[in-house]
């Protein structure tokens, strides 16, 4: 594994983190990092706790040890609700947006701890996703899987979030949605949004972003540049089918 490293100004620091769900431990000394508009891919095998780490860090799962901290304050053992206050945006892969609300309804959900929806805030969701716009009276749950993945991350962003944590964007969209979605992600990143991806389709996220974790069996296995990684014979070999 590579050693892991930091320039001393991470927005977000995991160290040590242990987790899982009721008394089943599935995390295990967990370290990893994202500075301050950086683009960071989480990697690894089915069941290596990729998505546990990111619910553990929007306070979904049983916090065991360890430290999560938020531009230096500590989240760990925060509810979601608490921990949204922080500037965290957190996409789900299933279940995430209210299927009998419409378009317009879920993005103002996502400002539901303000007094009231700023105006400015949907226009610039609204020229993100253009769809959106269009269909802002549609009820969500009648729309297309990449249309309502563009919903549930607009609504995350809805509070100008810091750092924007996804999970498995691309999971479920037609071959030929997934590009555009990636293209969508990079485009928030280059605006100066932070993200933290899980993503099935390793090659294309590590070749997209700045650095890249593989996790195998909850723990750090390596650590690089996605470049680095995907030049990895050993991380070619074994995560990304050669």
């Amino acid at each position: 594994m590579s050693e892991w490293v930091t320039n001393g100004d991470s927005m977000l620091q995991v160290s040590d983190l242990d987790a899982g769900y009721g008394d089943l431990q599935i995390l295990s000394g967990v370290d990893m990092n994202v500075e301050s508009g950086e683009y960071v891919t989480i990697v690894g095998p089915n069941g290596a706790g990729k998505s546990t780490v990111m619910k553990s860090i929007f306070g979904l799962t049983n916090f065991m040890g360890g430290a999560i901290e938020f531009n230096d304050e500590s989240i760990a053992g925060l509810a979601p609700d608490e921990i949204i206050h922080y500037g965290l945006g957190y996409v789900p892969q299933n279940e995430n947006v209210f299927g009998s609300l419409t378009v317009r309804e879920n993005l103002e959900m996502g400002a539901y701890i303000l007094d009231e929806v700023p105006q400015e805030r949907l226009d610039d969701i609204f020229e993100r996703f253009p769809i959106l716009e269009e269909r802002q009276d549609q009820k969500a749950g009648t729309m297309s899987g990449g249309q309502r993945q563009m919903l549930a991350m607009g609504r995350a962003l809805m509070l100008d979030p810091d750092l924007l944590m996804l999970d498995e964007p691309s999971a479920g969209l037609a071959p030929d949605l997934v590009a555009d979605m990636f293209d969508r992600i990079d485009r928030i990143n280059e605006a100066g949004t932070a993200v933290l991806m899980v993503e099935q389709n390793a090659k294309e996220a590590l070749r997209r972003c700045d650095r890249g974790y593989v996790l195998v069996n909850g723990e750090n296995r390596y650590m690089d540049d996605g470049d680095a990684l995907l030049a990895d014979e050993d991380v070619r070999q074994d995560f990304l089918g050669g």
